[in-house]
């Protein structure tokens, strides 16, 4: 279990928008079209201060014209220990307003290498204000140590 901290207030964002939509008056607050670069801290629980395990490296999409539905494309940089230097990379469809989701685990290296599985989100922070997230990722690998 692992957590993602998506920052896109204050002077050090973590994801910045890179294309912005031309869709103006959407009740979608990320409208479609919207895309997302981020560098994102994957830490051992939900505070952000806590110890860093690795980066989340990608970009998301507001892909769905009529609901809150995210394409994610991203890479976990591992950063310690055992896992220090091996990636996990997860792609697929993220509708952010389910309790929980579900996206496949479609590439790895390092430690992971012959790796298959996929990760469950859940939203464990949202900011209205800021449009800061932290989202809990529980991680499910099968792999050969």
């Amino acid at each position: 279990k692992l957590f993602w901290h998506n920052i896109v207030s204050g002077k050090n964002p973590s994801s910045i928008e890179v294309i912005r939509s031309p869709i103006k008056n959407s009740s979608l607050f990320l409208g479609f079209g919207l895309v997302h670069m981020f560098g994102n801290r994957l830490t051992i629980s939900g505070d952000i201060n806590s110890r860093l395990l690795g980066r989340a490296q990608g970009f998301y999409s507001q892909t769905g014209q009529d609901e809150m539905a995210l394409l994610m494309a991203q890479n976990f940089a591992f950063l310690e220990g055992k896992y220090n230097g091996s990636t996990i990379t997860v792609l697929g469809r993220n509708p952010i307003l389910n309790a929980i989701r579900e996206l496949p685990i479609v590439g790895v290296s390092g430690i992971f290498r012959f790796a298959r599985g996929y990760v469950q989100l859940r939203t464990h922070n949202f900011d209205l204000n800021t449009l800061d997230a932290t989202v809990e990722y529980k991680v499910y690998v099968l792999h050969y140590d």
